[in-house]
């Protein structure tokens, strides 16, 4: 049971982290009326900072919990958190509460990290470690490529984004599973019966400084690489998509636009050709950043289970 909630949890943390890269550049269309691309790269950089600080805070935020309340209790309050505060995102009326509800919600994503793996690798023996690392990767990833599918089976547009925020809020039901059948880390119940441990000074002490400062950079380095990529990557691909679209339509019927304008005129073109076009080429765009992330969700599953071989 421990697995699979801890595996749960990490899954539908996946689900709503490669949530926003799939919805970030038909959202902020619709939330700023239809901007340039600079315009939706300068929001979607700004939203990710908060997304990523959030993280790393509620890493220690709720790290700190669960070493107060136990791994389960604060494993189950972090995917309350993020699942329903990003079902809160329904309701946004600019980007500038999309960038708060990524900053809280990943509060909860942060803390589903680290509790999510704390708790698994203190009920399974030691020898299982690098498997079950592998493992809780994967369902991290398997929320990367549902979320892709969902996005890819339901279309995802300027006018119908806010039901993938809406449904982001289901894995709160999670958490009644959580409190009633997972049980608390042994571990856990024993530190809390010898007393205080510190374990920063622990990993800092002489003879695990070195190592310790070298994996940091190691995943570093690693970061900034995997999260340059399941960012941007289906933006681009929706962003390359609609403007092959649009110059499709302009080669393929002149009569419709106007010069400067990439929006077809409805003084020469029937409102119902006018709207067809323009619904086309967003579905694309749609399908477009959904394939993005469920390809960048499968290439990351079957890493995360070679890596551990």
């Amino acid at each position: 049971m421990v697995l699979l909630a801890a595996f749960l949890g990490w899954m539908f943390d996946g689900y709503e982290i490669g949530l926003f890269p799939v919805i970030a550049r038909p959202a902020l269309r619709n939330l700023l009326s239809d901007p340039g691309d600079a315009q939706i790269g300068q929001w979607m950089g700004v939203i990710t900072a908060c997304f990523l600080l959030g993280a790393a805070g509620g890493g220690l935020v709720f790290g700190w919990l669960g070493d107060r309340i136990g791994r389960v209790k604060a494993m189950a309050l972090s995917i309350l958190t993020y699942s329903l505060v990003t079902g809160f995102g329904y309701f946004a009326e600019n980007p500038t509460h999309l960038g708060i509800v990524r900053f809280i919600s990943a509060l909860g994503m942060g803390g589903q990290w680290s509790l999510g793996v704390a708790l698994v690798m203190e009920c399974w023996p030691e020898k299982w470690r690098p498997m079950l690392a592998g493992v809780m990767g994967a369902a991290a990833n398997v929320g990367f490529l549902l979320v892709g599918l969902t996005a890819r089976l339901h279309h995802v547009t300027p006018e119908s984004w806010r039901w993938m925020m809406f449904v982001a809020a289901a894995p709160a039901f999670l958490v009644v599973f959580i409190i009633l059948v997972v049980p608390e880390s042994e571990r856990w119940k024993q530190s809390i019966r010898i007393g205080k441990s510190h374990p920063l000074r622990e990993i800092f002490a002489p003879g695990l400084r070195g190592r310790c400062l070298l994996a940091i950079v190691f995943a570093s380095v690693a970061l900034i690489g995997t999260w340059g990529s399941v960012q941007w990557l289906p933006l681009w691909a929706n962003q390359m998509v609609s403007q092959q679209g649009v110059q499709t339509l302009k080669t393929e019927h002149p009569d419709w636009y106007a010069a400067g304008i990439d929006s077809p005129r409805p003084a020469t073109a029937t409102a119902e050709a006018r709207k067809a076009a323009e619904t086309t080429v967003k579905q694309e765009a749609g399908k477009a950043s959904a394939s993005m992330q469920m390809i960048q969700g499968f290439g990351a599953i079957v890493g995360t289970l070679l890596a551990p071989l």
